[in-house]
């Protein structure tokens, strides 16, 4: 059963937001006083608000959302961390104990087991780690800050709803610092439209219901255009004269294209061809594994837009079935810190290719600087930020 939306949601989505100016001039309880009379026009009962009299600003919250990380992570380490032979083993016995409940998640919605347990794996190990904080006091506590009080606002006033829906309990209702929530760590708009009463019980309860967790998992990852005839991309060999300016979600061929330009399996096979069109995806620039990505790469970065978060999940997808370790991984990869990106900015903008302002992150424009400034140089034109490029760029 999907989850019943209230007319208080279409409301919830037209209610003007304060402006954020105003949020600096109130104190936090003048703010929590706004938001409850704001909860009251929407429906929300009292019994539901009475909630809010608990809540304060955490400070590891604000830490946690405005701390930059002091290296960027390699591929090599992020993979390591979330596939692992344990990890593979116990996917595998999930995927056995719950057979009869995946397939019928699978058959309603197209989503194939394997990759809806390697979602569950990533996202909270598969339900063992959840998040420690009050989804509410994180929420609030962003919401009263400035800077996106906007977004997490409407989070808050929805993680309410929920509540007054009677599917969780307010002190039950715990999550990331973020305010992502159980086991699927869904934000409540993302609960609120894709949830899933997956046992008939009359609440969705994505901490502790598999049927639940399962049914909305797949209910999500389905509206978002997943294809459950398809799978999400293969590890593939790159032709040695390959221009590497293709590379990158930008540029979408047919597979038949790909075959054409040389593109094989790892194993020397030519590439499947079927009707079906797919990018070139380099997590570590032309001197790492290249991989050939479908449409259902694409749609896993609906659910977290990350390179590195897509790749790990369709890979460990295919371990759970028996497939092979990514063959091509490099064997000294180097993290970039975020004073190295900085530094390499700032010298492709001295040298004449405009990277933005140096922030420290590697956004389209400086993956576009860096690929101007390897084609006048003859590297490969693959836009990968690496300590390498940064010493070229110093020399």
């Amino acid at each position: 059963m999907k989850l019943l939306i209230t007319s208080c949601l279409f409301v919830l989505l037209a209610v003007p937001i304060q402006a954020q100016a105003q949020t600096l001039e109130q104190s936090f309880d003048e703010w929590i006083t706004a938001l409850r009379a704001e909860a009251i026009a929407l429906g929300i009962s009292e019994a539901t608000l009475a909630a809010l009299d608990q809540l304060e600003p955490v400070s590891r919250v604000l830490e946690l959302d405005n701390s930059q990380p002091e290296f960027v992570q390699t591929f090599t380490h992020y993979l390591g961390l979330r596939v692992t032979e344990a990890q593979i083993e116990r996917g595998q016995s999930l995927l056995r104990q719950h057979a009869a409940l995946l397939e019928e998640v699978r058959s309603r919605y197209g989503v194939q087991p394997h990759y809806l347990a390697a979602f569950w794996a990533i996202e909270s190990n598969f339900g063992r780690n959840t998040g420690g904080f009050s989804v509410l006091q994180a929420l609030a506590t962003l919401a009263y800050d400035p800077r996106r009080a906007e977004f997490f606002r409407r989070e808050l006033l929805t993680a309410l709803q929920i509540i007054d829906d009677g599917h969780i309990a307010a002190d039950s209702m715990s999550g990331s610092w973020a305010g992502a929530m159980g086991q699927l760590q869904f934000l409540p708009s993302v609960f609120y439209s894709y949830g899933v009463d997956g046992d008939n019980d009359g609440r969705i309860d994505i901490w502790n219901s598999l049927p639940d967790i399962f049914h909305s998992a797949a209910n999500f990852l389905s509206e978002s255009g997943w294809r459950g005839d398809e799978r999400w991309g293969r590890e593939v060999i790159l032709p040695v004269n390959f221009d590497f300016r293709l590379s990158g979600t930008g540029t979408r061929k047919r597979l038949q294209e790909w075959k054409e330009l040389g593109i094989i399996q790892t194993s020397g096979a030519p590439i499947p061809v079927a009707d079906m069109d797919a990018s070139i995806v380099l997590p570590v620039g032309a001197a790492g594994p290249a991989f050939l990505a479908y449409d259902n790469y694409r749609t896993t970065l609906v659910y977290n837009p990350s390179t590195f978060y897509a790749l790990t999940v369709g890979h460990l997808a295919d371990r759970f079935t028996g497939s092979a370790a990514i063959q091509r991984m490099p064997d000294n990869e180097r993290a970039m810190s975020v004073a190295n990106v900085k530094e390499l900015q700032e010298r492709l903008n001295a040298l004449g290719f405009n990277s933005g302002e140096p922030d420290g992150r590697v956004g389209r424009r400086t993956r576009s600087a860096i690929r101007s400034y390897q084609g006048d140089s003859d590297l490969p034109m693959d836009g990968y930020a690496s300590i390498q490029l940064l010493e070229a760029v110093r020399d």
